[in-house]
């Protein structure tokens, strides 16, 4: 790895401080890290060298997964940042940082390797960028790249006018988007995980799966996030980029299938027919492990009279020669029963089954967060010659786990963009989502309200029931069978499955 600088714009914000740093001070402890490298944190808070090192050890032993018991190291890591109070609008504070840079580069040995990180709201991303190319920070002899966090805009024509004003500071190819899902570990070994395993290639196709259902549920309301999150919502929060996201990595056919084509592929759905095909919801007050919780509404810093979803769900089929024909279910919401973000497959009904000792559903649930295995549900005769469903389970230890931000840093610090968003693949998927957000501007779309710590709006249940399926429900490492119309409309009886 070439020596580098690594220059965060936002260092003393929230993400910084639980992500970013703690990133970098777990890939530094492995030996991760170019053996010479230097941090340039910047902020509008009047900190020095000296208080914001001491800031960051204790952000490392609160966020950090190695802890914060090693002072030695810590104090080492720390010695490579240096802090400069930064105004992204005043062209002198680039050129102070620039010769700040330049400085290091020269004491270290540096070859003008520079990371660009924008770790602040979207609005300030292309003007930082342009001031960067303008000061010739960006004209680095070793080469330059810039990474930014979602959003990436809030609708089709905003994200295409923020590509083209960073369009005009960085090549394309130099562009990092960022998006943390795909730097979770099962994500990015989901493609390994099939490509090992032939009898997975063999069924995960039209022929034998009846539906795929990809969850994120969280726990958590809008906590302190509501000035962004009451403008944001859920689609534009988690569908247009996570979920999406996790849709092109599990539909993909192998690890060199371009994920544009999945997303393209996927079949529009008209402003029209969008409450056919899409859920809102918001929750409302509930109780969530036996503590009453207040609604939407009533958070601190939410319009009393918001419509802003904290639900939604869709079903989406694709173009697809593997998966024509297959609905793909896509959730996610918050103040929801649980914390659990996984992809289910659930394959074809082997027979129509009218009796309890007949073969149930084959499963395959990978978990995402926050354990983080695989399950395969098969069938099995038992000694008493009836008809038993088993669970295949496997389960990462979570302790030896590398936190996404590690894994993204460590390839952006490489020049290596393969888990990073593309461009194509951000503009295709507004291009899906358009028509969605224009229905719901025209209230085509009812706001379904849920309780909080329940499974989310009743509503969501009809997009798998109309096709007779059901939500594959998640109980504290447990999947539960659904009890709905199988494919020939056959009932059949909820039973819990035990899964490990």
């Amino acid at each position: 790895m070439q020596a580098s600088a690594f220059v965060l714009f936002g260092a003393t914000g929230d993400l910084a401080k639980r992500k970013i740093f703690p990133a970098l001070y777990n890939l530094y402890l492995e030996g991760k890290l170019p053996d010479r490298f230097a941090v340039f944190a910047l902020g509008r808070k009047p900190f020095n060298d000296d208080l914001f090192r001491l800031h960051i050890a204790e952000s490392l032993g609160r966020f950090s997964r190695k802890g914060g018991q090693n002072a030695s190291a810590i104090a080492d890591f720390t010695a490579s940042i240096q802090y400069l109070t930064m105004d992204a609008y005043d062209p002198k504070s680039y050129l102070r940082l620039k010769i700040a840079v330049e400085r290091r580069e020269a004491e270290l040995g540096l070859p003008g390797n520079r990371l660009f990180y924008l770790s602040v709201a979207p609005e300030h991303f292309g003007p930082i960028a342009l001031h960067i190319r303008e000061s010739g920070l960006g004209d680095a002899a070793g080469g330059a790249r810039l990474i930014i966090e979602k959003p990436f805009g809030r609708d089709l024509a905003s994200a295409r006018s923020l590509n083209e004003a960073l369009s005009q500071a960085f090549p394309p190819e130099d562009i990092f988007y960022i998006d943390h899902y795909l730097g979770k570990p099962m994500v990015q070994n989901l493609q390994a995980l099939i490509a090992s395993n032939p009898v997975l290639k063999a069924v995960l196709n039209n022929h034998y799966v009846a539906n795929v259902q990809i969850t994120a549920s969280e726990t958590v309301g809008v906590e302190e996030r509501a000035g962004y999150y009451d403008k944001a919502g859920a689609l534009r929060d988690m569908f247009q980029n996570h979920m999406l996201q996790l849709l092109m990595m599990t539909a993909r056919h192998s690890e060199v299938y371009d994920k544009r084509k999945i997303i393209d592929s996927a079949y529009p759905v008209a402003k029209e027919e969008a409450a056919h095909h899409v859920v809102l919801g918001q929750y409302v007050s509930g109780r969530l492990d036996g503590r009453e919780m207040a609604g939407y509404r009533e958070e601190p810093g939410v319009d009393p009279q918001s419509v802003t979803e904290t639900y939604a769900a869709a079903r989406l089929t694709l173009d697809d020669p593997i998966w024509r024909g297959v609905p793909f279910y896509i959730r996610t919401g918050k103040r929801l029963s649980e914390k659990s973000t996984r992809i289910v497959v659930v394959f074809k009904d082997p027979m129509e089954r009218h009796t309890s000792d007949q073969p149930a559903r084959n499963y395959l649930i990978v978990h995402i967060q926050p354990d983080q295995s695989v399950d395969f549900q098969l069938n099995l005769h038992g000694l008493n010659g009836e008809i038993q469903p088993v669970q295949l389970h496997f389960a990462s230890d979570a302790a030896e786990v590398p936190e996404a931000y590690e894994l993204l840093l460590y390839d952006a610090l490489r020049g290596d963009a393969t888990f990073f968003a593309h461009w194509d693949e951000i503009e295709l998927s507004w291009k899906w989502m358009q028509p969605i957000l224009d229905a719901i501007e025209e209230g085509l779309v009812p706001l379904h309200d849920y309780p909080a710590g329940s499974l989310g709006p009743p509503a969501a249940d009809r997009l798998l029931a109309e096709q007779g399926f059901a939500w594959v429900e998640n109980d504290h490492g447990r999947a539960l069978e659904p009890a709905v119309a199988g494919e020939q409309g056959t009932e059949k009886t909820r039973k819990e499955v035990a899964i490990g």
